[in-house]
C-alpha cells in the first residue's frame, strides 16, 4: 500500500486528497475541499484573475504542506476547464511549480476518463453515465469497469458548467429573470443533446447506460439542500435525486436573491452565487438523457487520479483496455511525465475514446494508465 496526495484545481473548488492505493484500488481516501472561484470572470475576458490565483496558490500552498505531513509519497496536481480556457494559464502554472508541484492542464475528455475510473469503483461490472458537473464544463464518461478490465466506450467534455452558466446568463439581475433562466436551460439543452445523441447516451435506448450517476459540487448540495444537513462525503455518497427533486430545487433557488441562497441550511455560502446555474445544468442533463433519477457520487477525479499518480511515477498500469491488451511498457520521460509507445491497439482505443486522433501533447491519463501522444 502507497499513500499519493492529489490536487485537483478546478473553476469553483480546489481539492486535495490524501489516498492509500493498493494495486488498482483507492483503500482509504481523505478531501479537503476549497472555493477558490479561479474561474470568476474567465467566461467573460478568457483570463484568470489576479486575485482568484493568488486565492489558489494559497490555498494550494496549505495543501501541499498537509500533504507532506500526512506522509505522502508522490504529489499530483491537475487543472480543468477554467485553466484550459484562459489565455494566462502558464502564470498560474509557474507559480505552482514554485511549490515543488508538475502541475498538469489535462483536456476534458481526459477529466471525464479520471472521473468515471473513481465513480466506477463502486459500480463494478455495471454499464454507466459518469458526468462530472462542475463550474465551466460538464463531462460525460459512458462505460464499464469489471476488475481490471476497463470498456470505456465515449468520453466527451462540454462547456456547461454551474459558473459559466451563472455568467453567461444568470447574473444581470438578482434573483434572475424568467426569461435569462430560460435562456441557460436552452444553451444547456443545446450542448447535451448534441452529445446525447452522438454517443447513445439517451436512458432506454439500445446499448444505452443502466444508470446516471453524477459528481461535483452541485448535486452534493442539491442532496444537502433538500435534506437539510451538512454535505459530508458520509451523508451524500450514494444518495439519490429524482427529477421531480432537481425541478423543484431550482424553482426554489430561482426565486430567491443570493443572499437569500446563502441561508439555505445544507448549502456553502460561497457557493449561493454558482448554484442556480448547476442546478439548471443538472436539470438539462436529466431531461436530455430521460433518466428519472440519478446516484450522487463523492468517488470522483480524486479517486481516478489516486490511483493515476503512482502510473506517473512510473509503475506499471494493471488496466486493460481491450481482452489481450495489457498496457504496461511504461518509461518514464520530460520530467516525471510517462510515456506510452504507440501502439496499434493503444491507438485504436484512444481514438475510440477521445473521437479523433490523439495530439500532442495531450495526456490520455485513464487512472492507472499515462499515456503521452507523439
Amino acid at each position: 500500500m502507497r499513500r499519493v496526495a492529489v490536487i485537483d484545481i478546478g473553476t469553483v473548488t480546489a481539492r486535495l486528497a490524501v489516498a492509500d492505493v493498493e494495486g488498482a484500488r483507492v483503500v482509504r481516501l481523505a478531501k479537503n475541499s476549497t472555493i477558490c472561484n479561479l474561474g470568476e470572470g474567465v467566461a467573460e475576458t478568457g483570463r484568470l484573475a489576479q486575485a482568484a490565483m493568488e486565492r489558489v496558490f494559497v490555498c494550494v500552498g496549505a495543501y501541499v504542506e498537509s500533504a507532506r505531513a500526512a506522509g505522502a509519497e508522490v504529489v499530483a496536481c491537475t487543472l480543468t476547464s477554467a485553466a484550459r480556457d484562459a489565455s494566462n494559464s502558464p502564470d498560474l502554472g509557474q507559480a505552482l511549480a514554485s511549490l515543488g508541484l508538475e502541475p498538469l492542464v489535462i483536456p476534458g475528455e481526459i477529466e471525464g476518463a479520471l472521473t468515471f475510473l473513481g465513480v466506477a469503483q463502486d459500480f463494478l461490472g455495471q454499464r454507466i453515465l459518469v458526468a462530472d458537473n462542475g463550474g465551466g464544463s460538464t463531462e460525460l464518461a459512458c462505460g464499464t469497469l469489471d476488475g481490471s478490465m476497463l470498456d470505456l466506450t465515449f468520453v466527451r467534455s462540454t462547456n456547461v458548467g454551474c459558473r459559466r452558466l451563472t455568467e453567461l446568463f444568470l447574473s444581470r439581475t438578482d434573483p434572475p429573470s424568467t426569461a435569462d433562466v430560460a435562456e441557460a436551460h436552452a444553451f444547456a439543452a443545446r450542448l447535451f443533446s448534441s452529445v446525447v445523441s452522438e454517443g447513445g447516451l439517451h436512458c432506454g435506448g439500445k446499448g444505452a447506460p443502466a444508470t446516471l450517476v453524477v459528481t461535483g459540487g452541485t448535486s452534493t448540495s442539491l442532496v444537502a439542500i433538500r435534506d437539510e444537513l451538512v454535505p459530508t462525503m458520509q451523508a451524500v455518497h450514494l444518495a439519490t435525486l429524482s427529477a421531480d427533486d432537481v425541478i423543484g430545487l431550482e424553482g426554489r433557488l430561482a426565486a430567491l436573491t443570493e443572499e437569500g441562497r446563502r441561508a439555505l441550511p445544507g448549502l456553502q455560502e460561497k457557493r449561493a452565487s454558482v448554484i442556480l446555474g448547476g442546478t439548471i445544468a443538472v436539470s438539462e442533463l436529466m431531461t436530455q438523457t430521460g433518466f428519472p433519477s440519478l446516484i450522487v457520487s463523492e468517488s470522483d477525479l480524486l479517486f481516478g487520479l489516486s490511483t493515476a499518480a503512482l502510473t506517473l511515477q512510473g509503475q506499471p498500469s494493471p488496466v486493460v483496455l481491450e481482452a489481450g491488451a495489457a498496457l504496461a511498457d511504461v518509461d518514464l520521460a520530460h520530467g516525471g511525465v510517462a510515456e506510452l509507445a504507440y501502439a496499434a491497439d493503444l491507438k485504436s482505443a484512444t481514438e475510440r475514446i477521445v473521437g479523433s486522433s490523439p495530439t500532442a501533447p495531450t495526456m490520455y491519463l485513464l487512472g492507472f494508465l499515462v499515456v503521452t501522444c507523439n
